[in-house]
């Protein structure tokens, strides 16, 4: 039976965009507004979506990279 992947504390920092969403594997988001941070639980290899809000009356997101869950800093 395979070993379970680790589940990981990191934290990220938005520095660039007015709002940045989360988007992990499993659906669930973390929206993290501009100049603010946050920390989350995410697996080991888990890849995680970048997704910019430029315009806060658009509901348009802008697909702005991918991380995996290990490239984010520890918590």
């Amino acid at each position: 039976m395979p070993t379970p992947p680790r589940k990981l504390r990191k934290q990220f920092v938005n520095a660039e965009y007015p709002k940045l969403v989360l988007k992990f594997e499993d659906g669930h988001e973390i929206r993290i507004m501009k100049g603010t941070g946050k920390t989350f639980n995410c697996w080991a290899g888990e890849s995680i979506k970048l997704l910019a809000i430029i315009d806060p009356e658009e509901r348009e997101r802008t697909h702005v990279g991918t991380k995996k869950a290990d490239e984010f800093d520890d918590a």
